[in-house]
Parts: C-alpha cells; sequence; structure tokens
C-alpha cells in the first residue's frame, strides 16, 4: 500500500472510529403501594410533616446539567407526590406538606435532590418522629424509561413513582415494628413539644432530652390545665393554616404538572442525547488528534509520497476536531434551550387575609414567609390569652380585698 492510501487509511479509519455511537434502554417498574396488615386505632394514627425538599443546589458537579429554577420548583412539588402516596396507604393521620423541618409533628421528613435530568432521579430522604428517633437515613434512585413518558403511562404515574411508593413503604415497615405504646407516646411528646414552643418555663419540666439528643415525658400535666386548654387551642388553629396551605400545594402540583413533565420529557430526550453527543464528540476529538499526530510524523519523512500522505492526514484529523467541537457546541445549544424552559417554572403566591376576633391580618411573601408571619401570630394570640387568663384571679384577689375593707 502507497503512503498517499495509508494517509487516507488513517483518516478512514478514524472517522468511523468517531461514527460508532452506543444506547442504552432503561425500564423501571412500580412496586405496590404496602397498607396496613392491622389497622391502628384512630387515636394512634401518626401525622405527618413532609418538609419542602432541599433543591440540592450546593453539591453538584460542574459537569451535571443543573437549572436552577426547575430545582426550586421540584423541591415544592416532589413531596406533594410522596404525601399522597403516604396518604393513599391508609397507614397515617394527616400527611401535610410543610414549609420547613421547624415544624413540630408526629413524624418529620425531609428530602434532598441528588440528581433530577429527567432521566434519573436521586432523592435523600431521612425521617424522624417527634422523638427525634431516626426512621429512615437512605438514597432513593430510578431511572425513567423512555416509555415512561407517553401520553397513557404519564396519566397514570409520575415517571419516578416507583421511587414515592418505595419511601412509603419503608416508613410504613418501621410504623408497624412500634408497639401501641411507643406511639402514643411519640403523640405526647408530639403535643408537649408543640406546647414548649410557645411556653418554655410553664412545659419544660415535662420534658427531658437526652445525651443522645431523644425525648421522653417526665410527667403529665393535669388534664384540665388551663394552659394545656389554651395550647390545644393554639394547635388546632395552627393545623388549619398549615390545612389551608395543602391547597396552595396541591394548586402550584396541579399547574406546573403539564409543564413540568413536558420538560422532564424533554430533559429526558436531551440528557441521552447529550450523551451521545458527548460520546460522539470525544471519539472524533481523540480520532483527530490522532491522525493529526501520525500525519505530523509522516510529513516529516523524506519520501515524497510520504510526505504528501502526512498532510493528507493533518487536514483530515482537523477536520475530525473541527467536528467534534462543533458537536460540542450543539449540545451547549440544548442547554440552553432547557434553560429558557426551567425559567418558567418559578412559583408566586398572592397576599391571604386573614379575620381574627379582635384584628384582621395581611400575610405575605412566598409561602414560607407566609407561615413564619402566622407563627409569630399565634405566638401573640398565645400570650395575649395566657396574659387575660392570669388576670382574673387578680382581679378576684383585688376585688375580695376591697370588700373586706371596713
Amino acid at each position: 500500500m502507497t503512503p498517499l492510501l495509508r494517509g487516507l487509511g488513517l483518516v478512514v479509519l478514524a472517522a468511523a472510529l468517531a461514527g460508532c455511537v452506543s444506547q442504552t434502554v432503561k425500564s423501571t417498574s412500580v412496586p405496590p403501594l404496602k397498607t396496613p396488615v392491622q389497622p391502628l386505632p384512630e387515636s394512634l394514627l401518626l401525622d405527618v410533616g413532609i418538609a419542602i425538599f432541599d433543591p440540592g443546589l450546593d453539591n453538584y458537579e460542574e459537569d451535571e446539567q443543573v437549572y436552577p429554577e426547575v430545582r426550586k420548583a421540584e423541591a415544592r412539588y416532589m413531596p406533594r407526590l410522596l404525601s399522597e402516596a403516604m396518604q393513599n396507604s391508609g397507614a397515617w393521620g394527616a400527611v401535610r406538606v410543610v414549609p420547613s423541618a421547624a415544624q413540630i409533628t408526629d413524624l418529620r421528613v425531609e428530602g434532598k435532590i441528588l440528581k433530577s435530568d429527567g432521566e434519573e432521579l436521586q432523592l435523600h430522604i431521612t425521617a424522624r418522629d417527634s422523638r427525634n428517633r431516626r426512621w429512615l437515613d437512605k438514597v432513593y434512585s430510578g431511572n425513567a424509561s423512555r416509555y415512561a413518558y407517553d401520553s397513557t403511562t404519564r396519566v397514570q404515574y409520575d415517571p419516578f413513582q416507583a421511587i414515592y411508593h418505595s419511601i412509603a413503604n419503608d416508613l410504613l415497615q418501621h410504623q408497624q415494628k412500634l408497639k401501641m405504646a411507643e406511639l402514643e407516646h411519640i403523640r405526647l411528646v408530639t403535643e408537649l413539644r408543640f406546647a414548649r414552643t410557645f411556653s418554655p418555663d410553664a412545659f419544660d419540666s415535662y420534658l427531658e432530652e437526652t445525651d443522645k439528643g431523644y425525648y421522653k415525658v417526665l410527667r403529665l400535666p393535669a388534664r384540665d390545665d388551663p394552659m394545656l386548654e389554651r395550647i390545644h387551642s393554639i394547635r388546632e388553629r395552627d393545623n388549619m393554616f398549615v390545612d389551608t396551605m395543602q391547597a396552595y400545594y396541591g394548586s402550584f402540583s396541579g399547574q406546573m404538572q403539564a409543564p413540568y413533565q413536558e420538560w422532564r420529557k424533554l430533559s429526558y430526550e436531551e440528557a441521552i442525547a447529550m450523551q451521545e453527543l458527548k460520546a460522539e464528540s470525544t471519539r472524533r476529538l481523540i480520532a483527530g488528534a490522532v491522525a493529526v499526530a501520525a500525519g505530523i510524523a509522516a510529513a516529516g519523512g523524506g519520501d515524497g509520497s510520504t510526505r504528501a500522505a502526512g498532510n493528507v492526514a493533518i487536514i483530515g484529523g482537523g477536520y475530525l476536531l473541527k467536528s467534534g467541537l462543533e458537536k460540542r457546541n450543539e449540545a451547549q445549544i440544548h442547554v440552553e434551550a432547557l434553560e429558557e424552559l426551567g425559567m418558567s417554572l418559578e412559583a408566586e403566591i398572592t397576599p391571604q387575609v386573614i379575620e381574627l376576633e379582635d384584628r384582621t391580618i395581611m400575610l405575605s411573601g412566598n409561602v414560607e414567609d407566609q407561615y413564619a408571619q402566622w407563627r409569630e401570630i399565634l405566638a401573640d394570640i398565645y400570650r395575649a390569652e395566657i396574659g387575660a387568663l392570669e388576670a382574673l384571679p387578680n382581679a378576684a384577689n383585688s376585688q375580695a380585698a376591697r370588700s373586706d375593707t371596713p
């Protein structure tokens, strides 16, 4: 074979290597949602608070395509899917999405989004009861198949429904290991911890926190304790407000579902396409570099035909390098398109007006801000009610003193 043909052969071989593309097709199955073997009495059903997830914007890889606007929306959307799965199991009391993990409830569930690109979802889920005993600390991951985004499939399940069922099943499995006395203790600790947030001096002595950070009940308040009755009233108002927030989260999820599913479908397709583009781009760059290096070596030969073959290899290798860079630019165009789409998924909430017995208040900002404002108002209501309660005996004593005066 002549040197010229060998040079052409190098270019052809490099181009052939660059053109090889592999495809991977993933599939998932949804595990059935488990239900209790024996239903619990209603008084022992634990209430669950699922905090808005951490969007995970602080620890992703540089080469990972993350869109902050989408992640923030997902952090509100995914807890709603988990709450629906847990509620559908029939194993719990009220299952609510709450603004933060500071909400005191029987069982607190937190999550962090580690990866979400339409093709793969990774969530780090932790759960603790009000005693601060850990139920769950686990990373859940799943891959969507291309069939998950078919219109018929999407009506039945979220593409990553398997993850939410798995979390709900794991939590139920832990719950069923507990004795009824433990469940009763959890609910009691919840009540006393909630009371302590509003009146630390009055309720601190009822609870003890161990060296490991666990809470346990030391003694019980009297059933007719007027301060405890006020706490019950405050807690009912708090739960009612959190219940109204569920309507917000539900509305947000409903509005987000269609565009989000389309985004995930596109993101899935682009993730697969980008993998192929990056692989093809790398192959072309490597093949081009090999061809250029071989061409340079050949161009330095003393034979005229060898030098000609080297020049052919350099030109061909340069073309492959240029083609590889163009492929990378094409991938970047897909990234920018997804960025623009993700910016349309921001959440908004209008100010909320609440009528109280003695005043009208307006809550503004996002849902987390509004809840923080509401808790401050509850604290004011509690202080006013306790102040009025303490004033009654003092007024009675003053009246008795005046009547005894000659």
